[in-house]
Order: C-alpha cells, then structure tokens, then sequence
C-alpha cells in the first residue's frame, strides 16, 4: 500500500527536532532507520502528519565506556552493536540478541532506539533491556528524563515516552565477573519474529547461581521477566537438571498471545524449553 500524505523535516541537532515534534503534537513521529516505522506506514497502521528524521544526528550514534556501564546512542545500529569491542566485552548478550534480528540488510538500518520505541513485544531488543536492567534516556521541552526499562514499556507498540519526547540513549549496567549470557528463540523462518524468545543472564559463584534474570520475547503484550523462574534459580545448584527444574516455572505470570505462529500453550511450552536451555548455556552446565 502507499502511505499517507505526510510532512517531513530533517532536524541538524536534537534539540531542532524536539521542537519539531513539540510543533507537530500527537501527529508526528520520529524516523530513523526506519525499518519498524515504514511498515506501518505502509499498511497505513500509522498515518502521522509529520515525520521527524533524526537519522543524520550523529550525536545519538555510537557506544561510550561510561565507567560502570556502557551508555548506547539511540540511533546505534543493530550491526554496530554486533560489532563493537565494548558491547562484546561488557554486556555480550545485547551483541549476540542483536546478531539474531532479521536478516543483514535490516540489521545495517535498523537501530536500537527505534526497536525500544517501538515496543514490539515480539520485538527481540526490548526483552533482552529488561534482563539487563538497562536505563533509557529521553530529551523533551522540559530537559532529560530516565526511564528504567521496566516502566518503559507499557502495553502492544506503545512505550512511556511523551509525544515530544526523543529517546537519545540506553544506559546498560556492565557485566562483571562471574555472568553468563545467552539470547535463545524459535521463529519459523530466519527471518521472521520470535515465536518465542528468551534473554538469560545467570551470575555463578561456587557452583551456585548467585542471580539469574530472565527477559522473555512475545509472551504479553510487553516483553516480560519471568520472575518465578528467576528466583527458583537464584541461590540454586549451577547444574544442568537444577536450571531445568527452575525455567520449568518460566512462563508463570505471562499471557501470551494466540495467533497463527502458536497458540498461547504452545508458547508456553516453548518458554519452558528455550529458558531450560538459555540458563543452561549461561551458567555453563
């Protein structure tokens, strides 16, 4: 289909296109890749005014050693987070979810801040945020604000920023010592959305699991933590039948959709299984 008749502004600097978005209200929307926005746009689910295209700032791109954690522009590309010395070093699983995302070609366009204003609970990145307990960070009229993670996603394709609102970067906590990560999901087709998806992270020490934190993909309409499982892992055995027994409780607290790729005890199971394996893979059992 074509898309609606819109207007369209390409900003210099961030602040330009927050006044941008404040003039166009409700109606606008900011563009960068593109890569979530432009289908919508296409199938006319979105039909805004005015496009705001912040994909020339260079100031929202790039990933900076920020002491205790990484602090990730918006506009960094899901390639980019692929391949980037501090992502692989400090939080490895954003780099390993991130090599999962569509096929290349999306990956060289499509950037993170996108992928978390867009709110796709089906959506790889924003599950894999939460179990990392990461911050975003917006710029409106009134200055910046942080948003954790946890309240930034707030029901189907819709997130906690204000419509004047601009998300400038991801504030992701290091990894230390002792983690293990790994980002497991089942989707019929490369290409295609997580059926299911499992982000886990497991802190060993002793032979025990001193923390575990679980972010699923397309189990509600948010990405969820699977807190039941998380905490019948934590302080548990690193054993293989131990982490098993815990993911068995993954899907506890979760309302998954029913739709053509699976129906919600279908992906039940599948949240069962893939976090048997994830935690499984991260504590090294």
């Amino acid at each position: 289909m074509i898309p609606a008749k819109f207007d369209y502004v390409r900003p210099g600097s961030v602040d330009e296109a927050i006044r941008a978005l404040a003039e166009g209200g409700d109606d606008a929307k900011v563009i960068a890749g593109g890569q979530s926005l432009m289908p919508l746009l296409r199938l006319r689910l979105a039909y805004p005014d005015l496009l705001v295209d912040v994909g020339g700032l260079d100031e929202l791109r790039g990933v900076t050693d920020a002491g205790d954690a990484l602090l990730i522009g918006a506009r960094t590309t899901h390639y980019q987070l692929v391949h980037d010395p501090l992502v692989a070093e400090h939080c490895g699983l954003l780099a390993q979810a991130a090599s999962t995302v569509a096929d290349p070609a999306i990956r060289h366009r499509g950037t993170l801040g996108g992928a978390l204003v867009h709110a796709d609970a089906a959506g790889d990145l924003p599950a894999v945020t939460l179990a990392l307990e990461a911050t975003l960070i917006a710029r409106g009229p009134g200055g910046e604000r942080k948003i954790s993670a946890a309240d930034f996603f707030v029901d189907y394709l819709t997130s906690s920023l204000e419509p004047d609102e601009i998300l400038t970067g991801i504030r992701i906590p290091k990894l230390g010592a002792g983690w293990g990560f790994r980002y497991e999901k089942f989707h019929r087709t490369a290409q295609s959305w997580a059926t299911v998806g499992v982000a886990a992270l497991v802190r060993r020490s002793n032979g025990s699991v001193t923390e575990a934190r679980i972010g699923l993909t397309n189990m509600g309409t948010t990405p969820v933590r699977a807190l039941a499982a998380e905490a019948a892992a934590a302080g548990g055995e690193a054993s293989r039948e131990a982490l098993r027994a815990a993911a068995a409780r993954a899907d506890e607290g979760t309302n998954p959709p029913g739709d053509l790729h699976g129906a919600p005890d279908y992906r039940r199971h599948l949240a069962r299984v893939l976090t048997g394996r994830a935690l499984t893979a991260a504590a090294g059992a």
